[in-house]
């Protein structure tokens, strides 16, 4: 979607949600397009950043406190010969 600088202006907001539901942003001022809002995977994507799996996880709302740690116990045997 193309937005106008003045309507990305009073609707910043609405624009950052739809630049991390719907995708990148356009945003125009005289109708020439000068800039592009995006989502800060597809930054880091776009710069070739590694992003750590549990950075990652954790990035995502509701999950900034999941626990991530291994456990330590030694597995039990199984006798899978019934």
């Amino acid at each position: 979607m193309n937005w106008p600088v003045q309507e990305a202006e009073q609707r910043f907001s609405e624009l950052i949600r739809s630049a991390t539901t719907d995708g990148p942003q356009v945003v125009t001022h005289h109708g020439e397009e000068i800039a592009v809002v995006i989502d800060i995977a597809e930054y880091r994507r776009l710069r070739g950043e590694i992003v750590d799996f549990e950075d990652f996880l954790r990035s995502e709302p509701g999950l900034e406190d999941l626990d991530l740690t291994r456990s330590r116990e030694v597995p039990r045997n199984l006798d899978w010969m019934v």
